[in-house]
C-alpha cells in the first residue's frame, strides 16, 4: 500500500484491539543492511512486540525480521533488540508515560518514508476483556447501521 510517498510494510492489527491508543510518535529504527533488505521485502512481524526506555535509549523488543534470503554469514539475528531513533526529549516523555500504571509502548506499523524505515510507536493503555467486548459490540452496531442505511436508499 502506498500513500503520499509512504509505503506501509507491516501493521500490528492486534494493537488497536488490545489497547486504547493515547498518543503516537514516528521514530526511525537502527537496522543492519540485511535487515533493511528483509523489511523492504515485507518480512517483518510486529506481533507481541513492544518498546521500552532503558538508560535514556528507546529499544524495540520482540520484532521478528526474517533473515535475508541472499544473506550469508552477515545475516542478522531475527529477534535481536533494535534501537529506535528519536529526540532525547521525546524519549524522556515516553519514559514518563511508560512508568504510569498500565501504560505500554506499542509499535503500530512499520513503513518506508523517503527511502527510510520508520516505526509508528503508540503510548497505549491495555484494555480489559469487557472493554474489548464493548469495542466489538460498537463495531458490529456501526456495521449493522451502515447496512440498514444502504438498504433504505435502494
Amino acid at each position: 500500500m502506498k500513500t503520499n510517498g509512504v509505503k506501509i510494510i507491516a501493521t500490528n492489527k492486534k494493537a488497536r484491539h488490545d489497547y486504547f491508543i493515547e498518543d503516537t510518535l514516528e521514530c526511525g529504527i537502527a537496522l543492519t543492511g540485511t535487515e533493511v533488505k528483509s523489511v523492504r521485502q515485507g518480512q517483518i512481524n510486529l506481533k507481541d512486540s513492544y518498546a521500552q526506555v532503558k538508560a535514556e535509549e528507546l529499544l524495540l523488543i520482540g520484532v521478528h525480521i526474517s533473515p535475508y534470503d541472499q544473506g550469508n554469514i552477515f545475516n542478522h539475528d531475527p529477534f535481536r533488540t533494535r534501537k529506535l531513533l528519536a529526540h532525547k526529549r521525546e524519549i524522556l516523555k515516553l519514559g514518563k508515560a511508560q512508568e504510569k500504571e498500565g501504560m505500554s509502548l506499542v509499535p503500530l506499523s512499520v513503513y518506508l518514508k523517503n527511502g527510510r524505515v520508520k516505526v509508528e510507536l503508540a503510548v497505549a493503555k491495555g484494555k480489559k476483556i469487557y472493554d474489548k467486548r464493548h469495542s466489538i459490540a460498537e463495531r458490529d452496531a456501526d456495521r449493522e447501521m451502515d447496512r440498514r442505511m444502504k438498504e433504505g436508499y435502494k
